[in-house]
């Protein structure tokens, strides 16, 4: 459940750090889901805060997928189902980034129609199990909260989009990966469809430290537990152990529409938790991996380690004239729903523009972007979490 709580901590500190405006998202629950058997881990129904777009923008819409993690075993659902993300989400959403509705601060995004669908099953919402755990009474209906909530939204507008963006963060990153094509037949008569996965690139490393902790305790955990060998794309899964492919790297030279990927080399989940607790323990590794000026020189190392290991990665996928890739040296995750991941201009810079920059010019096809900072091979201190 550690994992959760660090979803949520890395959350509230992004957005402490941002400027006191934000824009106020008010959840929604998807009245339709319980009949659908659509529900929470909890059994409850499903819930996305919505934001009504205006002016040029009220024909576009953004889709945002909501992060935190995954449950990775009946016990640990059990612990999640109890909350924030196992549960159904009353409250109201203050967010940023390209959420924000000041011209200013998102120029390209800001009058866009906008949903933040909230995140509740611990599968990046590909699960679907018919039956209800006859001991624990969780149900596992990720896939089933994904489509109820996007039926909800076509008949809301989306389905007459001209312009339309899946992204997600974390998991949700991973998720929008994972449901970027499928968002694409949705919309068959928009002119634009793209998908932006923020912190998503969760890599396999399998010539690097760690590699068995990132195959049980993630790809063979999370697979089993919410048995989604038979959700994953059959692009992977008829090539390859199906577990792989819940690993990015297997999975994104199929993805035919175009594809922006936002990572730090040092991405700080992966480094605190498909890494540390491998090479000494995630309670040494706490206070490096949240502040680098706390780093000794061994963990220093081996953080270069996985930079050099994540950019091979990356470089290993085919060239692909349509995908975008931001890979910067910040030590941080997650950066689209926030000010100081969007348009932060102290660390997130590459080619001369920040995030938000570098994703609007790739959407709106006024350039092309596909940079990977090489030149630092030490972590940043930037102005993330």
């Amino acid at each position: 459940m550690e994992l959760v709580w660090l979803y949520l901590l890395l959350v509230s500190l992004a957005l402490m750090n941002d400027q006191v405006h934000a824009t106020i998202l008010t959840s929604t629950i998807v009245q339709t889901a319980l009949a659908r058997g659509a529900v929470c881990l909890d059994g409850k129904p499903p819930s996305y805060s919505f934001y009504k777009g205006s002016g040029s923008g009220h024909n576009n819409w953004i889709v945002y997928l909501e992060g935190g993690g995954w449950c990775i075993s009946k016990e640990d659902c059990v612990t999640r189902s109890l909350k924030y993300l196992g549960t159904t989400y009353r409250g109201v959403q203050n967010v940023s980034g390209i959420f924000d509705d000041d011209i200013n601060l998102n120029p390209d995004f800001y009058n866009w129609n906008k949903v933040y669908v909230h995140y509740c099953d611990g599968s990046s919402f590909m699960s679907d199990i018919e039956q209800v755990d006859p001991v624990t009474k969780l149900t596992y209906r990720g896939a089933r909260i994904y489509n109820v909530v996007m039926e909800e939204l076509l008949a809301k507008g989306l389905g007459t989009a001209d312009n339309a963006m899946l992204a997600g963060s974390s998991a949700g990153g991973l998720a929008t990966i994972l449901h970027c094509d499928m968002f694409t037949t949705l919309l068959p008569h928009a002119k634009r469809v793209k998908c932006v996965s923020d912190s998503g690139f969760f890599i396999h490393g399998k010539d690097f430290i760690g590699v068995e902790l990132r195959e049980n305790n993630f790809s063979h955990a999370v697979v089993a537990t919410h048995e989604l060998t038979n959700s994953l794309p059959c692009t992977c899964t008829s090539k390859i152990n199906p577990e792989w492919c819940l690993f990015p790297e297997n999975l994104v030279d199929n993805i035919k529409t175009p594809l922006f990927m936002i990572e730090s080399a040092f991405d700080q989940y992966q480094i605190q938790h498909h890494l540390a607790p491998a090479v000494g323990g995630y309670e040494e590794w706490y206070n490096c991996t949240t502040n680098i000026k706390l780093c000794n020189a061994t963990q220093l190392g081996i953080m270069k380690d996985f930079r050099r290991a994540f950019i091979e990665t990356v470089m290993r996928l085919n060239k692909s004239p349509s995908r975008g890739i931001f890979v910067h040296s910040c030590l941080r995750h997650m950066h689209i729903f926030t000010k100081n991941g969007w348009i932060d201009s102290s660390g997130n810079v590459l080619a001369n523009k920040t995030i938000g920059e570098a994703v609007g010019d790739w959407y709106f096809d006024r350039s092309t972007f596909n940079e990977i900072d090489i030149q630092n091979d030490s972590p940043w201190n930037c102005t993330s979490t």
